[in-house]
């Protein structure tokens, strides 16, 4: 039987960038699931008997959701649900079961990087056909909606028993629980090399793979140690975990600096890797060396054609804005297009899709291409692992080198976490108020070559993204960018970017934080960080 139950509408329901992300406490509150699952079909056309993958990081409240979902897309007419075994689907894996069934599109359940529990996060993200993020028509649509609801659809079926392989029926629709890894491993399998991969395992090559007790855990194990022949252990944490263990699933140097020191030790293997709640990000570490994220993409883009599925070379690549400009230059010596976009993965489909772009990537340690609309943190690990088997060199060797050839951008992102909302709005207002002052006035003997708030012209569609991020140009290519963070549930992230082109290769061995301490000092120079925060250092240094 399908009931319809009358609700009250909540006024928070804005998805940010990559969808709704609140406490658990928030979600676990009367009709708050309901309202904005159904929101999310009001704002939909078109679906009725069509398909819906569904899957999530295994975080807490993780199946409540799922069970939920399942009947209310069983009442508002979905004709077929996919769900990954135990509602485990990282978000690559996800857009790639969309695009591949070709379903209408899929449902994420996630927080991604954030921390998992009882009083921690949880997330809802909708992606369209194209197994992309939602765009933000649609995502405005929902939040609209949800604004004005006054009644959702939901069935009287039975739980789902996630575990079980197979398919079965609630009420009219099928439901399809299916292997999660399965068709994401051969997907891999079409795009690298893997017999070069294990031969150079097999050779002696040692590698860890930090899963965090997040959703990549049983996809590294089967991709790295069963069809790669890597040792048993190597993908470590790799059961996910309602909490992740207690630990922030964020592959970075502060929540992931265990595999970084194991790697940097004498006895530590040759490159770690790590990815995230949901799996699409990555944190690449070679001996001696971590590979920044804007360097990881430059780097992959420059040796593209190594990787089996990539061959033919790439049709161009884009980059968020607060990225470095690293990707630029090889982009510009392959004779391909090179896009800068806001923070947001969404804004890379259109790019995709059309066939401007193959690499896209984000300092926040996510990378991708077109094999789906998502970025992907493990299959950056097995480009990485590609690009080291048909070279033949360390990756500390290949970044020497591809800083030689193409110039050292030294770049770091300072985030000031949980800043009272007030006070990051503040510091925000009163910056862009004086942008247009900034041009040729100096700051710690820098002279300020342009300054403003990007906005996005999308070259596909024509439309306009405005106040992305505030950006402060030095002459000589240096820059420092400010941004609030759209991704987390407490209070406002501050970002700062700051970035310093260096195309003497004798001064490519600095310390970061050594080579960019006077553009540092501007940044506060400028923004009046540590009197509009009142901190007086950031809270993670990436």
């Amino acid at each position: 039987m399908i009931r319809t139950v009358s609700t009250t509408p909540y006024q928070d329901q804005k998805p940010g960038t990559s969808g709704l992300r609140k406490k658990v406490p928030v979600f676990q509150q009367p009709n708050y699931v309901e309202n904005f699952v159904q929101s999310i079909f009001d704002s939909l056309e078109g679906y009725h008997g069509k398909t819906l993958v569904l899957g999530g990081d295994g975080r807490y409240y993780n199946r409540e959701a799922i069970q939920v979902i399942i009947r209310m897309a069983a009442a508002n007419g979905f004709g077929k649900l996919m769900i990954g075994q135990g509602g485990i689907l990282s978000t690559p894996a996800t857009s790639n079961m969309i695009r591949k069934y070709k379903a209408f599109g899929g449902i994420i359940l996630s927080a991604s990087h954030n921390a998992g529990g009882p009083h921690e996060d949880f997330g809802i993200k909708y992606n369209s056909e194209n197994g992309g993020p939602a765009p933000e028509k649609i995502t405005d649509r929902i939040f609209e909606i949800s604004k004005k609801i006054s009644q959702y659809k939901i069935a009287d079926v039975g739980p789902v028993d996630l575990d079980k392989l197979g398919t079965t029926m609630a009420g009219d629709m099928t439901v399809e629980v299916f292997d999660p890894v399965k068709d994401y491993a051969e997907l891999m399998e079409s795009l690298f090399d893997f017999d070069a991969i294990s031969a150079m395992i097999k050779g002696g090559f040692r590698m860890q793979f930090d899963a965090m007790h997040a959703v990549t855990g049983p996809y590294a194990k089967e991709i790295l140690e069963k069809r790669l022949g890597a040792p048993d252990g190597t993908a470590r944490n790799y059961h996910p975990l309602e909490d992740f263990g207690g630990h922030h699933p964020d592959p970075n140097l502060v929540h992931a600096k265990a595999l970084y020191d194991d790697v940097m030790s004498p006895s530590g293997p040759d490159f770690g890797a790590a990815s995230d709640g949901d799996g699409d990000r990555n944190m690449v570490v070679g001996k001696g060396i971590f590979i920044t994220p804007s360097d990881s993409l430059a780097i992959i883009a420059a040796n593209a054609t190594l990787a089996k599925g990539y061959k033919k070379g790439i049709a161009g690549v884009a980059r968020s804005m607060p990225t470095s400009g690293a990707a630029d230059r090889v982009a510009q010596k392959l004779g391909v297009g090179f896009y800068e976009t806001p923070t947001g993965w969404k804004f890379f489909g259109n790019l995709l899709d059309a066939g401007k772009v193959t690499l896209c990537g984000e300092e926040s340690f996510g990378t991708g291409s077109n094999h789906v609309r998502e970025k992907d943190g493990l299959w950056a690990v097995l480009f990485w692992l590609n690009i080291i088997a048909a070279r033949g060199e360390s990756a500390k060797q290949i970044v020497e080198k591809h800083w030689a050839e193409y110039g050292r951008n030294y770049y770091s992102r300072h985030d000031y976490e949980e800043v009272e909302s007030d006070r990051a709005n503040a510091l925000v207002a009163e910056l862009r108020g004086k942008l247009a002052s900034l041009p040729g006035t100096s700051v710690r003997g820098m002279k300020i070559a342009a300054a403003d708030d990007f906005a996005y012209h999308d070259p596909v569609d024509g439309s306009i993204s405005e106040h992305q991020g505030i950006r402060v140009m030095f002459e000589g290519g240096s820059r420092v960018v400010f941004r609030l963070s759209g991704t987390g549930t407490s209070g406002a992230t501050l970002r700062v970017y700051i970035e310093r082109y260096e195309p003497d290769k004798t001064r490519h061995d600095l310390d970061t934080q050594e080579a960019l301490a006077d553009l540092i000092a501007a940044a506060d120079d400028i923004a009046g960080i540590r009197s509009h925060t009142g901190r007086d250092k950031p809270s993670v240094i990436t």
